[in-house]
């Protein structure tokens, strides 16, 4: 019986790092303040928004005081400075085209599970070429509640039609391991994400090396 593998977006299909810090740099440049590097502060990144304003924030020269209100005015501005270079630098991880190919072939419902708001994410997918391998879509404002409450997993899972009992997650941060572990599913975590193999720290039930490997774990953990 086949079952429903459910992914996260940035850091696990797509390294985003370098669009997602581009747009932090420009409304951190419009504060004077200097930018995140897209490389060294990839994992920064993959915390979100937010996490990228705050570095930047930290960084800078001892003189520099935040204004009242500015993070939320300059969270939008990020938003908007990425929804417009969205799929500049953001490149699918090496094989995922094939492996979700693999994976329908299977028999298997393929859903997203994201804390990018829906819209981006539903933007991104369209650019990356893969946003019909999926049968659903839960984002970061699509409910009231976000990962790691184990809600959003709940729903794209039942979303995409499938059993809880029947699904497991693939992710690459510790957010998703605190959420397969509130829905009480499995985990498999990547190896080329911006913490690379030390993300076996979280104890996944499984790493995932590379996107070929996928459809076996699948085949063995959901038949």
């Amino acid at each position: 019986m086949a079952g429903t593998v459910v992914f996260d977006l940035d850091g696990t299909l797509a390294d985003t790092a370098g669009d997602l810090i581009g747009a932090a740099n420009v409304v951190l440049a419009r504060r004077g303040l200097g930018g995140l590097d897209p490389v060294g502060d990839a994992a920064i990144a993959f915390r979100g928004g937010r996490a990228m304003l705050r570095a930047g924030y930290a960084r800078a020269s001892a003189g520099f005081l935040i204004p009242p209100g500015a993070e939320d005015e300059d969270f939008g501005a990020l938003l908007d400075a990425y929804d417009a270079g969205i799929a500049v630098h953001t490149q699918l991880y090496p094989g995922v085209a094939d492996a979700l190919a693999r994976l329908a072939a299977d028999g298997h419902r393929l859903s997203i599970c994201t804390n990018k708001p829906q819209a981006l994410a539903e933007k991104l997918l369209d650019a990356m070429g893969i946003r019909n391998a999926f049968a659903a879509l839960v984002g970061a404002d699509t409910l009231p509640v976000r990962k790691p409450d184990a809600e959003p997993y709940r729903q794209a899972v039942l979303r995409a039609g499938g059993e809880i009992t029947q699904s497991f997650l693939l992710g690459d941060t510790e957010t998703d391991a605190r959420t397969a572990a509130a829905a009480g599913v499995r985990l498999a975590l990547v190896s080329f994400g911006p913490e690379g193999a030390d993300i076996a720290r979280l104890s996944p039930h499984a790493m995932l090396d590379h996107f070929d490997d996928l459809p076996d774990l699948a085949r063995n953990w959901l038949g």
